[in-house]
């Protein structure tokens, strides 16, 4: 179960706080590390701030821990749990800005949401770090819809 979004960013900002103490970094030393300010950094550890996937790569980098660790700890991606997962592999590549990773990962969860059959709006939105996806509402990408009832595709 994914904990209620206040939880979430107060887990956060703790576990960044003592992952700074754990890497003997002031607050002010972190962020100038991080490229972000002072303030900003003191609400991501307080909660009173949601950053955003790049953001996180920042602290992340600062820290010299996977940004991928800080996505799980943000809610965006789920702990590894030995399925492959797309999602992961993009937003640990390199080579992709941030804008292309997340509008691969939007693509990607709109098409697996779409599969899973569940209605709802795909969100990799503010709430979780990332802007708003798109909705899973569209045709897939052979352009047809499946009619309901039909069998789910397996992944």
């Amino acid at each position: 179960m994914t904990k209620p979004l206040p939880d979430r960013w107060l887990d956060l900002g703790a576990f960044i706080r003592e992952q700074r103490s754990t890497s003997r970094l002031s607050l002010r030393r972190l962020s100038e590390l991080a490229g972000i300010s002072n303030p900003y950094l003191s609400q991501i550890e307080r909660g009173l701030r949601r950053p955003s996937a790049e953001i996180l790569q920042q602290i992340a980098k600062a820290l010299r821990i996977s940004a991928e660790t800080l996505y799980v700890q943000a809610g965006i991606l789920e702990p590894d749990d030995g399925e492959p997962d797309l999602a992961r592999h993009i937003l640990a590549d390199h080579s992709l800005n941030e804008e292309q990773k997340q509008t691969l990962v939007r693509i990607y969860l709109s098409f697996r949401h779409e599969n899973d059959g569940d209605p709802r709006p795909v969100r990799v939105g503010r709430e979780e770090g990332l802007d708003e996806a798109a909705g899973s509402g569209g045709a897939p990408a052979g352009g047809r819809r499946l009619p309901a009832g039909a069998p789910k595709s397996s992944r």
